[in-house]
């Protein structure tokens, strides 16, 4: 079955919501991107996964001026899994205050509920050589 192209925007656009929520410091929202039981794993970054939206923000508010002013995401391909779940890959770049970038891909699983859709679980994957390493 092939994802609804309603649905399709929708998940795009909560994905691209992520950035301009995190960027303009809107750490109150974030249930409106992410399931109450979200995992954000950022092991790959050397960071332990974090557990809900709480965790998101309490980890986002200590890492403070260290954070990208600026998150973009793009090549997003989506893939449905059943009728209420996707799973999602996308491309994020960090921008940071001193102008260093950085990139990583994401891993989603994004679920429909009553809000509509939400990340249930991220996984964030650095991208540090080229090939993947190859």
């Amino acid at each position: 079955m092939a994802l609804d192209p309603a649905d399709r925007t929708a998940i795009t656009e909560l994905l691209s919501l992520h950035g301009h929520l995190i960027d303009s410091g809107q750490l109150d929202r974030l249930d409106e991107l992410f399931t109450p039981d979200v995992v954000y794993d950022i092991s790959d970054l050397g960071q332990p996964p974090l557990l809900g939206p709480d965790a998101i923000k309490g980890a986002a508010l200590a890492l403070g001026a260290g954070n990208p002013v600026a998150h973009h995401v793009t090549n997003v391909v989506l893939t449905e899994v059943s009728a209420d779940r996707v799973h999602a890959l996308s491309k994020g770049i960090g921008i940071s205050a001193d102008g260093t970038v950085g990139s990583a891909t994401y891993e989603d699983t994004v679920v429909r509920g009553e809000g509509g859709w939400r990340i249930a679980r991220r996984k964030v994957i650095a991208r540090r050589v080229p090939l993947g390493g190859r």
